[in-house]
């Protein structure tokens, strides 16, 4: 699959960002894929944004196209595709945890992330490093194919 990156608008690094990140839904691909430890498909789908199956495809195919995921076939079924994090998705864990603690305190009280907040705020670090660790590997570049396995 030949997915191109789009040129960025401007070199203004926030402006980069947004270029990639800009939209509803791609930050969620990237929380369940961090935080929710989704691979598959139809695990995104069932996410309680309900993102439309077009909208997911088209938001995987952007994160791939950025390198921020990967797209493989699943060591242990060569039929299903798994999207996994690479370091540059991982990068993103200290601002999708702030964008929590802000959406937290400012938009929804909602205690269900009460405590993974209290942590972020009393050692960031550790938390960051906690989640890195729970990923359990970070994609390579190097994609296998049904004949791989």
């Amino acid at each position: 699959m030949s997915t191109q990156v789009q040129p960025h608008r401007s070199s203004c690094p926030i402006s980069c960002a947004l270029d990639i990140l800009g939209d509803k839904w791609t930050l969620l691909v990237l929380r369940d894929i961090l935080f929710k430890r989704k691979r598959y498909f139809r695990e995104f789908l069932t996410s309680p944004e309900k993102i439309a199956s077009n909208i997911l495809a088209d938001r995987l195919r952007k994160l791939e196209a950025a390198g921020m995921i990967l797209r493989r076939y699943d060591p242990s079924n060569g039929c299903k595709i798994a999207y996994s994090v690479t370091e540059k998705g991982i990068d993103l864990i200290p601002a999708i945890l702030e964008l929590l603690r802000w959406g937290a305190k400012h938009e929804v009280a909602d205690s269900k992330h009460d405590q993974l907040i209290e942590q972020f705020d009393r050692n960031p670090e550790q938390v960051i490093a906690e989640i890195r660790s729970s990923l359990g590997w970070v994609a390579s570049s190097e994609l296998l194919t049904p004949e791989a396995l």
